[in-house]
């Protein structure tokens, strides 16, 4: 096992690294901006490193400064949360020429489902239902554009190959509107992704977000860990996630589990995983490949019993899984809301510094954070400062559970998204649960 860990991240990702590692007798080195010296994981961690200015670009995306620490504080490996560099194959593959270890996937495997077509490729080879579409790259032919969303069928999305987190995609309802959809999502790619490339997938209007976690050695080994229902989105941005999805059956578990480990199997994939499902009509349709660890593992962690990030150490360090795909039960139900430091109504980010913070507690109740009664919340990074996670053993009560814990939080002296949480928590459609992922929008007056 690794003597010392370099944590390349920030804020409760961060912590819960560190929290794994204590446990597991890691020492650890927290890597901070100069914005970051009074994180809380800064102040636990074994050793400390400043690694640049406030600016993201200059510090947590600096690979140098990050390679760096690593060097000056003789760590073995370097763990990426996820965000910033997490994905990135460049990074994973400087660690590993520079003699650490990157706590992720292989560089080769971050870059192929990096790329969303050879993604889509590599998934439909193994037998992973896709969305129908381009099956590869738009090229230059118009006419044969056009025929192929005629074939397709509208309304179709345009998405960019390197795109990511909500960004880089745009819907196109009508054959008048096509081509110049095409032409600016590449424009808008090149510029946001360095990547040009665009590919067409069939639209589908009124699908839920299904994710299913994985866990893959070195050794061969893969297993799946349940799905997640990730549908409460903004701006194809997350907001509440649970575990398990309502109205997933066991069968359909096992069936797409075992689908997605065995893709995992075929390219390679070593450490945690997840698989991005559209889903409509009783059928998934893969969209994307997280080759890190997500924000909404918790949830997973509360239904299995199995610490992921822990498991994501141990396989990066070269052992097998700690579990059997018969190991693995769901038990109970878990639902996650992202506490976030902005305005509830106009979603703008609100920095500043928290002048009171009571953490709520109870049966069930994790928070996942690290802010503190004194905290300044920094205007250069995600607006995310926390996470609530409720479990219960169902999912009624794990939504009453949540309903409590948000009513007991306390964080003034900015304004934070927990009203919105405690509305969506007593909505009826949410409480009936399978809502789509255009349900909060909608919900929000918002197109």
């Amino acid at each position: 096992m690794f003597e010392k860990i370099v944590i390349a991240n920030r804020g409760e990702i961060a912590l819960r690294i560190l929290r794994a590692c204590r446990e597991m007798g890691i020492k650890t080195v927290a890597v901070h901006s100069s914005a970051d010296r009074d994180l809380k994981h800064v102040r636990l961690a074994d050793e400390s490193v400043c690694i640049g200015p406030a600016s993201s670009a200059l510090s947590y995306l600096n690979i140098p400064a990050l390679i760096s620490a690593a060097e000056v504080t003789d760590a073995i490996a370097i763990h990426p949360g996820y965000g910033f560099l997490s994905e990135n194959a460049d990074f994973a593959e400087r660690v590993e020429e520079s003699g650490f270890v990157f706590i992720g996937p292989k560089p080769e495997t971050i870059r192929l489902m990096g790329d969303k077509i050879s993604a889509i490729e590599a998934m439909k080879a193994s037998g992973v239902p896709c969305v129908p579409g381009s099956d590869g790259p738009i090229d230059e032919d118009d006419d044969r554009t056009l025929a192929l969303a005629e074939k397709i069928g509208y309304p179709v999305i345009i998405k960019a190959a390197g795109g990511g987190g909500g960004r880089g995609m745009r819907v196109v309802h009508s054959e008048a509107a096509l081509l110049n959809a095409i032409a600016m999502t590449k424009v808008e790619a090149g510029n946001a992704f360095g990547n040009s490339t665009v590919y067409m997938e069939k639209y589908l209007e009124n699908p839920r977000h299904i994710e299913f976690q994985m866990l893959a050695d070195t050794h061969g080994n893969a297993i799946y860990l349940g799905e997640r229902d990730c549908s409460m989105q903004r701006r194809h941005q997350k907001v509440i996630e649970e575990a398990p999805a309502p109205g997933i059956t066991h069968e359909q578990r096992s069936r797409m589990g075992e689908v997605c480990a065995e893709a995992c199997r075929r390219i390679g994939y070593r450490g945690v995983g997840t698989f991005e499902f559209l889903y409509e009509n009783g059928e998934f349709y893969f969209i994307e490949m997280n080759t890190r660890l997500q924000v909404e593992h918790p949830v997973t962690e509360m239904v299995t019993g199995v610490d992921l990030v822990k498991e994501q150490i141990r396989i990066a360090a070269g052992e097998k899984l700690s579990y059997k795909q018969s190991d693995i039960k769901i038990n109970g139900h878990a639902i996650e809301c992202r506490i976030n430091a902005e305005d509830p109504d106009t979603f703008m980010p609100c920095p500043g510094t928290i002048g009171v913070y009571h953490s709520p507690g109870g049966p069930g109740v994790r928070v996942d954070s690290h802010i503190y009664s004194g905290y300044t919340v920094p205007p250069y990074y995600d607006s995310m400062i926390g996470k609530l996670i409720a479990h219960g053993d169902t999912r009624a009560s794990a939504l009453a559970r949540m309903g409590t814990a948000l009513d007991e939080l306390i964080i003034e002296g900015i304004k934070t998204n927990t009203p919105l949480h405690r509305r969506m928590v007593r909505d009826a459609a949410f409480i009936a649960g399978g809502t789509s992922i255009h349900y909060l929008e909608k919900k929000l007056g918002m197109k």
